[in-house]
């Protein structure tokens, strides 16, 4: 194939690229159809995630109290987020523009503001074919779901065998156990694990038979962690003892990556539900320590923080078994995506998966997708002119391999190793 000769024509190839690239979106907390009300999609999950929620309170008269709000039912909290973010002030925010471009790319008039036409339009919808549309509309060959093996309301639906679709893939969700373990023993014994002496060092090896079941039974792409900002690695603590004595040895073992969600400051305002985490630094030293210690393990890592960004991505240039992903929660905004994107291809090239969108709603697969494909073009336009410039010619297929690449491709490889 011809290399490309122009800037114009290497704006217009690559443009076209992340527009038709597949994507493979490697963290997300979804479920399938057949897990009833676990999957959340429709407008009013929309407008009530916690994103809009935390929006919310900023700007409702004082006489709306956190207690009334969670009172209210879903419908009629929807109309007050509804009213006040996107009626009473211009939605401005990532969180609501999302929204409306979510109505846009269904087909969705969001300009004429009738939320009642809307809710019509999505009570029509069958949710299995719903969710391939989503799907389409978002690029996605498949997404990663989160499966906790110690959330009941998780558990009954693989003892009743519901099916999952070819487009979600399971995750073994681990930091309860990591972070809780004694809380969590009950319900490790309550399904066969024999706790040992109580210690972790005495459960290891029933542990790691206890999540080796979990991995034989769901057959998960990785195990993953949420950490708080304080974690810290080594230390004298049940997670460095259930790091150390059970994930890893299990992770070589069975071949499996470990991801970690690194830098949530928990529940800063308690008030506000799952809209009350907030953010602060995490230690990257102690992820460049655990990845030291467990050379044979793959890590998948992302952090909260934007503070944390270039310390990660140097650290991801030192270790081969690091792999970083990712603008997650706090970081997904444009102006911070354009950023860590740049500074991730400078460091690392194309060895990054550059975005996942944890999403909890379906329909948020639509717009963090179009989003971050609009962002993610504006920033490879200027790198491919930056090589162009150097004398480089590229042809459109190198162009698709790399988008590919970071935009999945590198996962990938990444567990293929």
């Amino acid at each position: 194939m011809a290399s490309i000769a122009t800037l114009d024509a290497l704006n217009t190839a690559v443009r076209r690229a992340v527009d038709e690239a597949t994507i493979t979106d490697i963290h997300t907390h979804l479920f399938p159809p057949s897990h009833g009300d676990l999957l959340l999609w429709g407008v009013d999950e929309l407008l009530t995630y916690h994103y809009l929620v935390a929006e919310l309170f900023t700007v409702a008269p004082a006489d709306l109290t956190y207690e009334a709000f969670w009172a209210m039912d879903k419908i009629a909290q929807a109309d007050l987020v509804w009213k006040h973010l996107f009626l009473e002030a211009s939605p401005l925010s990532e969180a609501r523009r999302g929204v409306l471009t979510v109505l846009q790319r269904l087909g969705l008039d969001p300009a004429d503001r009738d939320l009642g036409r809307i809710r019509r339009w999505f009570a029509q919808q069958d949710e299995e074919a719903y969710l391939e549309k989503v799907f389409d509309l978002a690029g996605l060959d498949y997404a990663v779901m989160t499966n906790n093996p110690v959330k009941c309301n998780e558990v009954k639906h693989f003892d009743a065998g519901a099916p999952i679709p070819a487009r979600l893939r399971t995750a073994l969700r681990i930091d309860d156990v990591v972070l809780n373990f004694a809380s969590c023993r009950p319900i490790i014994a309550s399904q066969g694990c024999a706790a040992g002496d109580g210690t972790i060092e005495g459960a290891a090896a029933a542990l790691r038979g206890w999540m080796g079941g979990w991995i034989d039974r769901i057959d998960p792409v990785y195990m993953a962690a949420s950490l708080p900002c304080s974690w810290a690695y080594p230390v004298d603590d049940a997670a460095t003892r259930m790091i150390d004595h059970v994930v890893c040895p299990l992770a070589v073992e069975r071949g499996l990556p470990v991801a970690l969600m690194i830098g949530v400051n928990r529940q800063v305002n308690p008030a506000l539900g799952d809209a009350g985490d907030a953010v602060a630094p995490c230690d990257v030293n102690s992820i460049i320590r655990l990845v030291a210690a467990h050379p044979d393990v793959k890590f998948l890592v992302t952090t909260l923080s934007r503070v944390d960004q270039h310390a990660l991505a140097v650290a991801g240039r030192k270790f081969r078994n690091l792999h970083l992903f990712g603008c997650w929660w706090f970081c997904n905004n444009p102006s911070i995506i354009n950023e860590m994107t740049r500074q991730r291809l400078e460091l690392l090239g194309t060895g990054v998966t550059v975005q996942h969108s944890d999403a909890r709603v379906l329909d948020q697969l639509i717009y963090k997708w179009s989003h971050t494909r609009r962002i993610v073009a504006d920033v490879l336009v200027d790198k491919y002119a930056d090589a162009h410039h150097t004398g480089w010619r590229f042809t459109p297929d190198e162009i698709a391999r790399d988008v590919r690449q970071i935009f999945g491709g590198a996962f990938e490889d990444f567990r293929a190793r």
